[in-house]
Protein backbone atom coordinates (compact mmCIF):
# COMPACT_ATOMS: atom_id res chain seq x y z
CA UNK A 1 0.00 0.00 0.00
CA UNK A 2 1.17 3.62 -0.97
CA UNK A 3 3.15 5.23 1.73
CA UNK A 4 3.25 9.13 2.87
CA UNK A 5 6.77 9.05 3.57
CA UNK A 6 7.01 12.96 4.35
CA UNK A 7 5.17 11.97 7.61
CA UNK A 8 6.66 8.09 8.65
CA UNK A 9 10.14 9.97 8.95
CA UNK A 10 8.59 12.90 11.40
CA UNK A 11 10.64 13.48 14.70
CA UNK A 12 8.45 16.37 15.75
CA UNK A 13 4.79 16.13 15.52
CA UNK A 14 2.07 18.69 16.74
CA UNK A 15 -1.24 17.43 17.25
CA UNK A 16 -4.26 19.76 17.68
CA UNK A 17 -7.75 18.58 18.77
CA UNK A 18 -10.78 20.42 18.75
CA UNK A 19 -13.71 21.23 20.88
CA UNK A 20 -16.34 19.29 19.38
CA UNK A 21 -13.98 16.22 19.16
CA UNK A 22 -12.97 16.53 22.82
CA UNK A 23 -16.37 17.63 24.15
CA UNK A 24 -18.46 15.08 22.23
CA UNK A 25 -20.73 18.35 20.88
CA UNK A 26 -20.54 19.94 23.65
CA UNK A 27 -21.72 17.81 26.56
CA UNK A 28 -18.46 17.70 28.50
CA UNK A 29 -15.30 16.19 28.15
CA UNK A 30 -15.25 12.46 26.23
CA UNK A 31 -12.73 11.02 28.38
CA UNK A 32 -12.71 7.53 26.42
CA UNK A 33 -11.68 9.52 22.91
CA UNK A 34 -9.42 11.25 24.81
CA UNK A 35 -8.05 8.47 26.44
CA UNK A 36 -7.68 6.76 23.55
CA UNK A 37 -5.86 9.97 21.76
CA UNK A 38 -3.18 10.22 24.44
CA UNK A 39 -2.87 6.09 24.04
CA UNK A 40 -1.60 6.66 20.36
CA UNK A 41 0.49 9.62 21.24
CA UNK A 42 1.96 8.06 23.83
CA UNK A 43 2.62 5.16 21.21
CA UNK A 44 4.32 7.76 19.12
CA UNK A 45 6.74 8.99 22.08
CA UNK A 46 7.82 5.51 22.61
CA UNK A 47 8.87 5.66 19.08
CA UNK A 48 11.29 8.68 20.09
CA UNK A 49 8.95 11.12 18.37
CA UNK A 50 8.44 14.50 20.28
CA UNK A 51 4.93 15.50 20.23
CA UNK A 52 3.30 18.27 21.79
CA UNK A 53 -0.39 18.40 22.02
CA UNK A 54 -2.24 22.03 21.18
CA UNK A 55 -5.77 21.15 22.76
CA UNK A 56 -8.80 23.16 22.48
CA UNK A 57 -12.20 22.52 25.05
CA UNK A 58 -11.71 24.66 28.04
CA UNK A 59 -14.52 26.71 27.31
CA UNK A 60 -16.90 24.04 26.22
CA UNK A 61 -15.55 22.08 29.68
CA UNK A 62 -16.61 25.24 31.28
CA UNK A 63 -20.07 25.59 29.63
CA UNK A 64 -20.87 22.31 30.18
CA UNK A 65 -20.25 22.17 33.90
CA UNK A 66 -22.28 25.46 34.15
CA UNK A 67 -24.72 24.14 32.81
CA UNK A 68 -24.86 26.68 29.59
CA UNK A 69 -26.15 25.75 26.42
CA UNK A 70 -24.97 28.13 23.88
CA UNK A 71 -21.96 29.99 23.85
CA UNK A 72 -21.70 33.48 25.61
CA UNK A 73 -21.07 36.43 23.57
CA UNK A 74 -19.40 38.50 26.14
CA UNK A 75 -15.34 37.92 26.22
CA UNK A 76 -15.88 37.91 29.82
CA UNK A 77 -18.45 35.03 30.08
CA UNK A 78 -16.03 33.05 27.70
CA UNK A 79 -12.98 33.77 30.14
CA UNK A 80 -15.07 32.42 33.23
CA UNK A 81 -16.06 29.55 31.19
CA UNK A 82 -12.10 28.92 30.33
CA UNK A 83 -11.27 28.86 33.99
CA UNK A 84 -13.80 26.23 35.20
CA UNK A 85 -13.06 24.50 32.24
CA UNK A 86 -9.12 24.49 32.26
CA UNK A 87 -9.22 22.21 35.26
CA UNK A 88 -11.02 19.06 34.00
CA UNK A 89 -8.98 19.53 31.01
CA UNK A 90 -5.77 19.50 32.42
CA UNK A 91 -7.09 17.18 35.19
CA UNK A 92 -8.09 14.48 32.34
CA UNK A 93 -4.98 14.87 30.44
CA UNK A 94 -2.70 14.79 33.52
CA UNK A 95 -3.92 11.67 35.24
CA UNK A 96 -3.97 9.53 31.53
CA UNK A 97 -0.89 10.98 30.33
CA UNK A 98 0.46 9.02 33.87
CA UNK A 99 -1.07 6.06 32.99
CA UNK A 100 1.24 5.62 30.43
CA UNK A 101 4.42 6.69 32.39
CA UNK A 102 4.54 10.01 30.60
CA UNK A 103 4.88 13.65 31.93
CA UNK A 104 2.43 16.55 30.99
CA UNK A 105 2.70 20.38 31.17
CA UNK A 106 0.16 22.59 30.99
CA UNK A 107 1.26 26.27 28.57
CA UNK A 108 -0.96 28.29 28.27
CA UNK A 109 -0.10 31.25 25.41
CA UNK A 110 -1.38 34.95 24.26
CA UNK A 111 -0.74 35.85 20.87
CA UNK A 112 1.92 38.26 22.30
CA UNK A 113 3.90 35.27 23.66
CA UNK A 114 4.44 34.56 20.10
CA UNK A 115 4.88 37.58 18.26
CA UNK A 116 6.91 39.43 20.90
CA UNK A 117 10.17 38.33 19.68
CA UNK A 118 11.67 37.89 23.82
CA UNK A 119 8.38 36.06 24.88
CA UNK A 120 8.55 34.28 21.54
CA UNK A 121 12.26 33.16 22.25
CA UNK A 122 11.40 32.40 25.90
CA UNK A 123 8.60 30.32 25.23
CA UNK A 124 10.27 28.33 22.59
CA UNK A 125 12.82 27.66 25.24
CA UNK A 126 10.52 26.07 27.72
CA UNK A 127 8.37 24.03 24.83
CA UNK A 128 12.14 22.40 23.69
CA UNK A 129 12.92 21.60 26.85
CA UNK A 130 9.77 20.31 28.07
CA UNK A 131 10.10 17.98 24.52
CA UNK A 132 13.96 17.11 25.31
CA UNK A 133 12.83 15.74 28.93
CA UNK A 134 10.41 13.55 27.37
CA UNK A 135 7.61 15.85 28.50
CA UNK A 136 4.30 16.14 26.57
CA UNK A 137 3.40 20.01 26.23
CA UNK A 138 -0.21 20.06 26.32
CA UNK A 139 -0.78 23.99 25.02
CA UNK A 140 -4.29 26.40 24.81
CA UNK A 141 -4.70 29.77 24.33
CA UNK A 142 -4.34 31.57 27.52
CA UNK A 143 -8.67 32.62 27.48
CA UNK A 144 -8.47 33.70 30.78
CA UNK A 145 -6.41 37.03 30.16
CA UNK A 146 -6.50 37.44 26.27
CA UNK A 147 -8.31 40.37 25.34
CA UNK A 148 -10.25 40.47 21.65
CA UNK A 149 -7.08 42.22 20.14
CA UNK A 150 -4.43 39.57 21.27
CA UNK A 151 -6.49 36.54 20.25
CA UNK A 152 -5.25 33.74 18.11
CA UNK A 153 -8.81 33.73 16.88
CA UNK A 154 -8.93 30.24 17.14
CA UNK A 155 -6.58 26.78 17.88
CA UNK A 156 -5.94 25.97 14.44
CA UNK A 157 -4.01 29.23 14.53
CA UNK A 158 -2.27 28.45 17.82
CA UNK A 159 -0.89 24.72 16.37
CA UNK A 160 0.38 26.18 13.82
CA UNK A 161 1.99 29.10 15.22
CA UNK A 162 3.25 26.40 17.76
CA UNK A 163 4.74 23.77 15.35
CA UNK A 164 6.39 27.90 13.47
CA UNK A 165 8.02 28.21 16.66
CA UNK A 166 9.08 24.76 17.11
CA UNK A 167 10.46 23.95 13.58
CA UNK A 168 7.52 20.72 13.59
CA UNK A 169 7.85 18.42 10.42
CA UNK A 170 3.97 18.26 10.72
CA UNK A 171 1.01 19.64 12.06
CA UNK A 172 -1.90 17.10 12.74
CA UNK A 173 -5.47 18.68 12.77
CA UNK A 174 -7.81 16.52 13.76
CA UNK A 175 -11.39 17.71 13.67
CA UNK A 176 -14.86 16.00 13.31
CA UNK A 177 -14.62 15.86 9.59
CA UNK A 178 -12.83 13.22 7.63
CA UNK A 179 -11.07 15.95 5.70
CA UNK A 180 -11.18 18.66 3.07
CA UNK A 181 -13.29 18.06 0.78
CA UNK A 182 -14.03 19.24 -3.01
CA UNK A 183 -16.96 21.10 -1.89
CA UNK A 184 -19.45 20.60 1.30
CA UNK A 185 -20.49 17.55 1.44
CA UNK A 186 -23.53 18.41 3.89
CA UNK A 187 -24.57 20.21 1.01
CA UNK A 188 -23.53 18.04 -1.97
CA UNK A 189 -22.97 14.36 -0.81
CA UNK A 190 -21.11 13.28 -3.71
CA UNK A 191 -18.13 16.12 -3.09
CA UNK A 192 -15.07 13.66 -2.47
CA UNK A 193 -12.33 14.17 0.02
CA UNK A 194 -9.27 15.68 -1.74
CA UNK A 195 -6.42 13.18 -0.30
CA UNK A 196 -3.38 15.05 -0.80
CA UNK A 197 -2.76 18.97 -2.55
CA UNK A 198 0.27 21.63 -2.26
CA UNK A 199 -0.68 23.79 -0.17
CA UNK A 200 -0.41 27.19 -2.27
CA UNK A 201 -3.10 25.50 -4.47
CA UNK A 202 -5.93 28.38 -5.46
CA UNK A 203 -8.34 25.86 -5.82
CA UNK A 204 -7.98 24.68 -2.01
CA UNK A 205 -9.37 28.63 -1.21
CA UNK A 206 -12.66 27.67 -2.82
CA UNK A 207 -13.30 24.42 -0.84
CA UNK A 208 -13.02 25.67 2.55
CA UNK A 209 -16.39 26.49 4.78
CA UNK A 210 -17.32 28.29 8.24
CA UNK A 211 -17.44 25.92 10.93
CA UNK A 212 -21.01 24.53 11.86
CA UNK A 213 -21.07 23.22 15.21
CA UNK A 214 -21.14 26.55 17.13
CA UNK A 215 -18.67 25.24 20.05
CA UNK A 216 -15.39 25.79 18.55
CA UNK A 217 -13.97 28.88 16.47
CA UNK A 218 -12.34 27.14 13.20
CA UNK A 219 -13.62 25.77 10.53
CA UNK A 220 -11.96 24.43 7.37
CA UNK A 221 -11.34 28.05 6.34
CA UNK A 222 -9.26 28.39 9.24
CA UNK A 223 -7.57 24.64 8.88
CA UNK A 224 -6.49 25.55 5.53
CA UNK A 225 -4.85 28.96 6.48
CA UNK A 226 -3.23 27.75 9.75
CA UNK A 227 -1.80 24.90 7.19
CA UNK A 228 -0.49 27.58 5.28
CA UNK A 229 0.65 29.57 8.22
CA UNK A 230 2.68 26.33 9.29
CA UNK A 231 3.99 25.29 5.68
CA UNK A 232 5.90 28.56 6.29
CA UNK A 233 8.65 26.89 8.37
CA UNK A 234 8.39 23.93 6.26
CA UNK A 235 5.73 21.70 8.13
CA UNK A 236 3.27 19.61 6.33
CA UNK A 237 -0.43 19.63 7.34
CA UNK A 238 -2.78 16.73 7.86
CA UNK A 239 -6.17 17.34 8.32
CA UNK A 240 -8.04 14.28 9.83
CA UNK A 241 -11.45 12.62 11.37
CA UNK A 242 -10.38 12.08 14.88
CA UNK A 243 -12.73 9.74 15.49
CA UNK A 244 -11.21 7.81 12.99
CA UNK A 245 -9.80 4.02 14.85
CA UNK A 246 -5.88 4.64 15.39
CA UNK A 247 -6.21 7.56 13.89
CA UNK A 248 -3.16 9.63 15.26
CA UNK A 249 -0.56 6.37 14.79
CA UNK A 250 -2.40 5.17 11.23
CA UNK A 251 -1.18 8.55 10.23
CA UNK A 252 2.02 8.83 11.08
CA UNK A 253 3.09 5.45 10.20
CA UNK A 254 1.83 7.01 6.60
CA UNK A 255 -1.72 5.83 6.10
CA UNK A 256 -3.44 7.43 3.32
CA UNK A 257 -5.75 9.12 5.50
CA UNK A 258 -7.49 12.54 5.64
CA UNK A 259 -6.21 15.25 3.27
CA UNK A 260 -2.47 15.96 3.07
CA UNK A 261 -1.21 19.26 2.72
CA UNK A 262 2.24 19.68 0.88
CA UNK A 263 4.44 22.50 2.37
CA UNK A 264 6.24 23.81 -0.96
CA UNK A 265 9.62 24.04 0.19
CA UNK A 266 12.40 22.48 2.81
CA UNK A 267 12.23 23.01 6.45
CA UNK A 268 15.56 25.36 6.70
CA UNK A 269 15.20 27.20 3.53
CA UNK A 270 11.18 28.13 4.60
CA UNK A 271 12.86 28.88 7.89
CA UNK A 272 15.30 31.27 6.79
CA UNK A 273 13.11 32.88 4.07
CA UNK A 274 10.99 33.97 6.55
CA UNK A 275 14.27 35.42 8.92
CA UNK A 276 15.16 37.06 5.82
CA UNK A 277 12.47 38.79 4.32
CA UNK A 278 9.68 39.37 7.20
CA UNK A 279 11.70 41.29 10.15
CA UNK A 280 13.16 44.17 10.23
CA UNK A 281 16.74 45.34 11.55
CA UNK A 282 17.22 46.59 14.67
CA UNK A 283 21.04 46.92 15.07
CA UNK A 284 24.17 45.31 14.01
CA UNK A 285 27.58 43.16 14.97
CA UNK A 286 30.62 43.66 13.82
CA UNK A 287 32.51 40.70 13.14
CA UNK A 288 36.03 39.61 13.01
CA UNK A 289 37.26 37.84 10.14
CA UNK A 290 37.68 34.40 11.77
CA UNK A 291 33.57 34.72 12.79
CA UNK A 292 33.07 35.77 8.56
CA UNK A 293 34.85 32.28 7.50
CA UNK A 294 32.86 30.33 10.10
CA UNK A 295 29.35 31.33 9.47
CA UNK A 296 30.15 31.41 5.52
CA UNK A 297 31.76 28.20 5.11
CA UNK A 298 30.67 26.08 7.99
CA UNK A 299 27.40 27.11 8.55
CA UNK A 300 28.20 27.10 11.83
CA UNK A 301 26.18 29.55 14.81
CA UNK A 302 27.80 33.11 15.86
CA UNK A 303 29.72 33.12 19.72
CA UNK A 304 30.35 36.15 21.33
CA UNK A 305 33.72 35.98 20.53
CA UNK A 306 33.65 36.35 17.18
CA UNK A 307 31.90 40.02 17.43
CA UNK A 308 34.24 42.95 17.82
CA UNK A 309 31.43 45.68 17.54
CA UNK A 310 27.48 46.52 18.33
CA UNK A 311 25.91 49.28 16.86
CA UNK A 312 22.39 49.77 17.67
CA UNK A 313 19.92 49.51 20.81
CA UNK A 314 18.40 45.61 20.77
CA UNK A 315 16.16 43.32 22.85
CA UNK A 316 16.18 39.88 23.01
CA UNK A 317 15.09 38.03 19.81
CA UNK A 318 15.47 41.15 17.30
CA UNK A 319 16.47 40.90 14.26
CA UNK A 320 20.43 42.38 13.70
CA UNK A 321 23.12 42.61 10.75
CA UNK A 322 25.99 40.47 10.67
CA UNK A 323 28.99 43.21 9.31
CA UNK A 324 32.39 42.03 7.82
CA UNK A 325 35.45 44.52 8.69
CA UNK A 326 34.72 46.41 5.70
CA UNK A 327 30.89 46.63 6.77
CA UNK A 328 29.14 44.80 4.08
CA UNK A 329 26.40 42.66 5.28
CA UNK A 330 27.47 38.86 5.37
CA UNK A 331 24.22 37.45 7.49
CA UNK A 332 21.45 37.99 9.46
CA UNK A 333 20.02 37.04 12.63
CA UNK A 334 17.91 36.70 15.83
CA UNK A 335 20.38 37.77 18.85
CA UNK A 336 19.76 35.90 22.38
CA UNK A 337 20.87 38.33 24.29
CA UNK A 338 20.46 42.19 24.24
CA UNK A 339 22.10 45.00 22.95
CA UNK A 340 23.93 46.18 26.67
CA UNK A 341 24.49 42.32 27.16
CA UNK A 342 26.26 41.71 23.60
CA UNK A 343 28.42 44.79 24.24
CA UNK A 344 29.73 42.97 27.68
CA UNK A 345 30.27 39.83 26.13
CA UNK A 346 32.12 40.52 22.59
CA UNK A 347 35.14 39.08 22.18
CA UNK A 348 34.98 36.79 25.33
CA UNK A 349 34.64 32.93 25.26
CA UNK A 350 31.01 31.81 25.90
CA UNK A 351 32.26 29.83 29.31
CA UNK A 352 32.17 33.70 30.61
CA UNK A 353 28.40 34.93 29.64
CA UNK A 354 27.16 34.11 33.43
CA UNK A 355 30.07 35.90 34.76
CA UNK A 356 30.05 38.55 32.92
CA UNK A 357 26.09 39.30 32.69
CA UNK A 358 24.93 37.27 35.65
CA UNK A 359 23.11 34.11 33.74
CA UNK A 360 23.78 32.39 30.55
CA UNK A 361 20.58 31.83 27.84
CA UNK A 362 22.37 30.10 25.25
CA UNK A 363 26.19 30.18 24.55
CA UNK A 364 25.42 30.95 21.16
CA UNK A 365 24.92 34.80 20.28
CA UNK A 366 23.09 33.63 17.24
CA UNK A 367 22.38 30.19 16.74
CA UNK A 368 22.53 28.73 13.49
CA UNK A 369 18.88 27.83 12.93
CA UNK A 370 18.43 31.52 13.66
CA UNK A 371 20.64 32.90 11.23
CA UNK A 372 20.58 33.41 7.30
CA UNK A 373 23.62 34.43 4.99
CA UNK A 374 22.88 37.49 2.29
CA UNK A 375 24.40 38.62 -0.28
Amino acid sequence: MQKRSEIVSARRIIVKIGSALLTGGGRGLDKTAIASWVAQIAELCKQDREVALVSSGSVAEGMARLGWKTRPQSLHQLQAAASVGQMGLVQTYESLFRSHGLHTAQVLLTHDDLSRRDRYLNSRSTLLTLLKLGVVPVINENDTVATEEIRFGDNDTLGALVANSLEADVLVILTDQPGLYERDPSLDPTAKLVHQACINDPALSEMVGESRSGLGRGGMVTKLRAARLAARSGAATVIVGGRENQVLTRVISGELLGTFLIPDTDPLTARKRWLAGQLKLKGSLALDDGAVTVLQESGRSLLPVGVVGVSGEFDRGDLVACLDAHGKEVARGLVNYNAEETRLIMRQPSSKIEELIGYVDEPELIHRDNLVLVG
